[in-house]
């Protein structure tokens, strides 16, 4: 699973896009421009990325906009995204939000430039641990943190409450990263509110996102009080983690991520990670591990309950690839092919990660249109991708599962769903995120009935990545003559075994 180095150096420095796009005029731009401030007429910037859409279906599949004298290039056409995948000629670029996040994240695999060595040697060490072997083993695991989210719904529903879907996804990925790759429980699902490595985390993202909306030499002066809060939201993540690795420094683990990140060397170096280097990697998994996860839960949620048809389908597979089984295997989950796509055509309408960065490895132009000088670079709007009419049809804003069918699938040109980026730098725990999310909805439509709030209107917040704002759900637990037997603890579960501790249940 190793990929090849990137050769591409330390970053230019673009900022905008003047000097990298030698002709730049011809990408078209919102015509109201406010002289020093730019594309500023009702723009939000609590929701840049959305605002962007609006602007690319007005302006077409590569625009511009310019905000505080920066000038910054979106694409989104299937084809130029094609071209963008070109790994020989473009690479990952980390700017706007993700830069960001370097106070807190350093050269993790997110947040690292192309030029240094960490992330290679970051990802060699620690893509064995995504391997079909490791994830059979942490099924189990997922399992048993989904039944503490039973517990808590039933418990909702018992009192006549409807549930919060986005928090307590947060919870549920939270745990389920925590708990398989790190041994740690974040007790999350028996606090009221939720834990502070959560809000710490959202804090993060929140001021990463802030300081893209703000002239940066104005930064210090217009964010004075957000930064001290950033700065303790960082040391209070730094804290937590370093915690959690002192502990496992004194006691055995199970062969998880932790320990593959303080044990293994890499497999031809020898270089092992420093201890700097593994408390990034432990925030950026636990961060990026389950931020968009719970997102892409939360939304596939929503079109379920919206769509009772398509909830019903997925159901019926459900039962009928699970059966009377008190839990499902590690394989049944794979043979969920319909529930799949229904996360598939919600990460499609709303990829959780909305957007990735390419930049030019060397001078080219972009398909055969548009000239790139070496390190310039754009941003791929990923909603608008998934939702190119000449891919996806006239009707691409529509719910539909069936687009996600085998043979839908084969007649798609390559390229055109990107929710976890794209080549080399493509999210390494997308295959975790997948069978999770699978396994979880499996789990929930095995077990309730989603009743959507008919007067809830979908709005979507955002923190770098999107959520579904405000989405609650009401239940209704499935009667004995439609459901098959509840889940039960799984045999070497932590909730089955009273011998095995579970480790770190502190804040």
């Amino acid at each position: 699973m190793a990929e090849t180095r990137t050769p591409a150096g330390p970053p230019r420095g673009f900022r905008g896009a003047e000097q990298g796009w030698p002709e730049l005029h011809r990408i078209p731009h919102p015509p109201h421009r406010v002289p020093l401030l730019g594309d500023v007429l009702g723009a939000d910037r609590r929701t840049p990325v959305q605002d962007s859409m609006c602007h690319a279906r007005a302006l077409g599949p590569i625009f511009r906009r310019k905000a505080f004298g920066n000038e910054f290039v979106f694409t989104w056409g299937a084809g130029l995204v094609a071209d963008l995948a070109d790994e020989v000629r473009f690479a990952k670029h980390v700017g706007l939000g993700v830069a960001n996040l370097r106070p807190v994240a350093g050269d993790g695999l997110f947040t690292a430039y192309n030029h240094e060595p960490n992330w290679q040697l970051a990802h060699d060490v620690l893509a064995p641990g995504f391997s079909r072997e490791a994830m059979a083993g942490y099924h189990v695991m997922m399992l048993d943190v989904a039944g503490r989210l039973t517990d808590h719904w039933d418990r909702e529903l018992a009192a006549g409450r409807t549930v919060d879907v986005p928090g307590d996804m947060t919870k549920l990925t939270l745990e389920t990263i925590a708990r398989t790759g790190f041994g740690h429980d974040f007790g999350s699902f028996e606090r009221s509110r939720p834990h502070p490595f959560v809000t710490a985390m959202v804090g993060t993202l929140s001021y990463a996102q802030r300081l893209n909306t703000v002239p940066a030499p104005l930064a210090p002066v217009l964010l004075r009080g957000a930064s001290r809060r950033n700065t303790a939201d960082i040391q209070y993540l730094n804290r937590t983690v370093d915690g959690l690795v002192r502990a496992r420094r004194t006691a055995s683990g199970d062969g998880d991520l932790l320990d593959r990140m303080l044990e293994v060397a890499h497999p031809e170096t020898g270089e092992r990670l420093s201890p700097e280097n593994v408390r990034r990697q432990v925030i950026t998994f636990l961060v990026a591990g389950h931020e968009t996860t719970s997102g892409a839960l939360s939304f596939a949620l929503h079109y379920l309950a919206r769509h009772p048809e398509v909830a019903a389908r997925a159901r019926a597979e459900v039962d009928r690839v699970w059966g009377a089984a008190a839990a499902p295997g590690y394989e049944q989950v794979a043979k969920l092919r319909y529930v799949r796509r229904v996360l598939d055509e919600s990460l499609r309408l709303w990829p959780t990660a909305p957007a990735f960065a390419r930049e030019a490895r060397q001078d080219t132009v972009l398909a055969g249109e548009h000239p790139m000088r070496r390190g310039a670079w754009t941003l791929v709007l990923t909603p608008m991708l998934h939702r190119d009419p000449g891919v996806w049809g006239a009707d691409a804003e529509r719910f539909d599962p069936d687009r996600f069918d085998a043979r839908a699938v084969r007649a798609r040109p390559p390229h055109v769903f990107k929710p976890f980026g794209t080549g080399a730098r493509a999210c390494i725990g997308r295959q975790f995120a997948l069978h999770e999310a699978t396994l979880v909805l499996g789990l929930l439509l095995r077990r309730y009935d989603l009743r959507a709030d008919p007067a809830y209107r979908l709005k979507v917040t955002e923190r770098l990545t999107l959520m579904p704002q405000g989405l609650r759900l009401r239940l209704e637990r499935r009667t004995p003559a439609t459901a098959p037997a509840a889940p039960v603890p799984v045999p070497g579960s932590a909730a089955s075994d009273p011998r095995r501790p579970v480790r770190g249940a502190a804040d």
